[in-house]
């Protein structure tokens, strides 16, 4: 028989990535007592990869699920700077916060029409835009090839380093109490009455998280976190579980040996993105793969990612390559998050927080916000509509 943890915790979260932690440490700041859950080490799988790109702006896209993903993200980046002050100051670390704007450019005539066609879109929509030609956007950064040919500003977009940031989170949640336990793979949720994944689960409540080995984790509220792996969670009814699948990201990590200033601002272009750190180091990414959860690097990869970017920003070609990374981002259908209370509204004491797909980093405040404040009864916690962990399922019969 399992063993018991006693006394149960307030909320057991599965996942350590920058979710879980976000969530973690927030529900923990409302006073309830607090168990993350890690199948491997702390911080160490999707968020570890992520370039850290807080741009609801540059990355808002055409349809309903776009203007639904820019809704979130633009009340997301508005408590960043918030969240990351107060982070630095419990954990005692930097989070790599840096102000400086994106720059979304087109290489060629086919690429400008767009351009011309996304600078319109977002003027639509009362995003704030400069819209630039070549010679403007190479004044602005000098390191631009020549053949720019036109290019539009955010300069509200920023990015963090979620390396940085994930460390602040644990030692903001070790500092107020939270207990991370890595290497603690779960076994299956534990439901009372229906807990075998195939009944219609009316009047189910999740009680308890089961680990291999045979240990048992009583809580009172479980929240998934767990990224592309959340939708496989042995142990829910059948109807409550969510589709999450993984989207294979590869990214290369590199250095400039003579210090930063090859860029100062994100610059993103079709096909991919350059981030700067402030210590002369680049993000390069990321290619977007449906290759289920195979995670090898590819030779084609890296050399269009290489490609793409030395055509805008030569001087890539002189950087060093510290890390060739590949990662799962966790997708949903429409590639919005689910967050919300577990699905079709009969399974009490399960709450979701993932399917963030490539805005992890940027939704974390947010997510950790209206999660917490659910768990810990707070009137004012509404989770989006966008977001309902029920939207892809039907009632049972």
């Amino acid at each position: 028989m399992p063993n018991r943890i006693d006394p149960r915790v307030d909320v057991a979260i599965v996942g350590g990535g920058v979710i879980g932690l976000a969530v973690a440490w927030r529900a923990r700041a409302r006073g309830l007592s607090v168990t993350v859950l890690e199948r491997g080490e702390i911080g160490r799988e999707t968020s570890y990869v992520a370039a850290g790109m807080l741009a609801p702006v540059a990355e808002v896209e055409f349809g309903e699920a776009g203007r639904a993903a820019l809704e979130l993200g633009l009340r997301s980046a508005e408590l960043w700077p918030g969240f990351a002050a107060e982070l630095e100051r419990v954990s005692g670390a930097e989070v790599g916060l840096l102000r400086t704007g994106t720059l979304v450019l087109a290489r060629d005539e086919d690429e400008a029409r767009e351009l011309e066609r996304q600078i319109a879109f977002r003027e639509s929509l009362g995003l704030r835009t400069i819209r630039l030609r070549g010679s403007e956007a190479r004044a602005r950064e000098p390191g631009l090839a020549p053949t720019v040919r036109l290019a539009f500003e955010a300069p509200d977009d920023h990015s963090v380093d979620p390396r940085f940031v994930l460390a602040a989170l644990r030692r903001a949640c070790e500092a107020t109490g939270v207990r991370l336990r890595e290497h603690a793979p779960v076994l299956r949720i534990e439901c009372d009455g229906d807990g075998d994944g195939d009944g219609s689960g009316d009047g189910v409540r999740v009680t308890a998280v089961e680990l291999e080995g045979g240990e048992l984790v009583s809580a009172r509220e479980v929240v998934i976190a767990a990224g592309p792996w959340s939708g496989a969670l042995p142990g829910l009814p059948a109807h409550a579980r969510v589709p999450v699948r993984p989207v294979k990201g590869q990214l290369l990590r590199l250095r400039d040996p003579a210090g930063p200033g090859l860029l100062e601002r994100v610059a993103r272009f079709e096909g991919g993105y350059l981030v700067p750190r402030a210590d002369g180091r680049y993000v390069l990414g990321a290619t977007v793969e449906e290759r289920g959860f195979e995670r090898h690097a590819t030779a084609g990869g890296v050399y269009e990612l290489l490609r793409d970017a030395h055509e805008l920003v030569p001087g890539v070609s002189e950087l060093a390559i510290e890390e060739l990374c590949v990662g799962l981002r966790p997708g949903t259908p429409d590639n919005l998050p689910v967050v919300g209370r577990g699905g079709c509204g009969s399974l009490d004491g399960l709450t979701w927080a993932t399917g963030h797909y490539r805005n992890g980093i940027l939704l974390a405040p947010l997510t950790a916000e209206l999660v917490a404040g659910a768990l810990a009864g707070e009137s004012s916690a509404r989770f989006p509509a966008a977001c309902r962990a029920d939207r892809f399922v039907a009632a049972p019969a």
